[in-house]
């Protein structure tokens, strides 16, 4: 159980963002909510509410390095301390690199990579005063299997995955600790970010043939923050069974 653990969440209002906010409120953490569609977030934070959970929303946009920092202190102010801090927003503009689609590119780094970096400016110091502090941060498994068309969308997370990487060595005090969760398909929102039709249209219909749903990883983020201090889950792969 994660009975009174300080966990804020990016891209929270939809998908595996949300379904981890309600495991973990379930699980009793008091979670902190972060993404731009306040209207779902607030409507997310009164139904973990309603259900006996504790949650605080707070609108955020990662690319902005002053909302994700307003995140974290509404955390540290409301709760005291910031134990967790998931990393979850993403996007996907899925398309050939021949159509050089510089546009969805940089929107792709923006949130990707850069809002991953905007929560680690905020939230590193926090956990480094307080002495304890875990960044759960949502990748994929595009990183592992480069396919055509992903490539833009895999490079953002591989660079995640390496910046946790480099960040795991440089905190071997036992301070510190870095998962990197690696999906694959999920059935979440994260196609309507697709901009090309046929991309989105083949992508939606792969997620709800076989994708997972995103309480399955939601189960695998809560597992990682539930270790002993001493253990930490470096990477977690989730996949459907049937995927190749």
């Amino acid at each position: 159980m994660l009975t009174g653990k300080i966990v804020a969440i990016t891209g929270a209002s939809s998908g595996i963002g949300a379904a981890t906010a309600r495991l973990l409120a379930q699980q009793g953490a008091a979670v902190v909510l972060g993404a731009r569609r306040e209207d779902r977030l607030h409507d997310l934070a009164d139904e973990i509410r309603e259900s006996g959970g504790t949650a605080l929303a707070v609108a955020t946009d990662v690319r902005q390095p002053a909302d994700v920092e307003r995140l974290v202190n509404a955390a540290v102010q409301e709760f005291g301390r910031l134990d967790v801090f998931v990393g979850n927003a993403g996007i996907a503009r899925i398309g050939p690199t021949a159509d050089l689609d510089v546009q969805g590119w940089d929107a792709m780094i923006d949130v990707n990579l850069r809002g991953v970096l905007h929560g680690i400016a905020a939230a590193l110091p926090v956990f480094r005063r307080q002495g304890h502090g875990d960044f759960v941060t949502v990748v994929s498994t595009a990183g592992l299997k480069i396919v055509p068309e992903m490539g833009v969308y895999a490079a953002t997370k591989n660079a995640v995955r390496t910046l946790l990487e480099a960040l795991r060595q440089e905190s071997t005090d036992g301070v510190i600790r870095t998962t990197s969760i690696s999906p694959g398909y999920v059935n979440t929102e994260l196609d309507s970010s697709i901009s090309d039709p046929e991309a989105r249209a083949q992508a939606r219909a792969a997620m709800e043939s076989f994708g997972l749903p995103a309480d399955a990883v939601a189960r695998a983020i809560a597992f990682a923050i539930d270790q002993p201090r001493e253990v930490e889950i470096g990477d977690i792969t989730i996949r459907p069974t049937v995927q190749g």
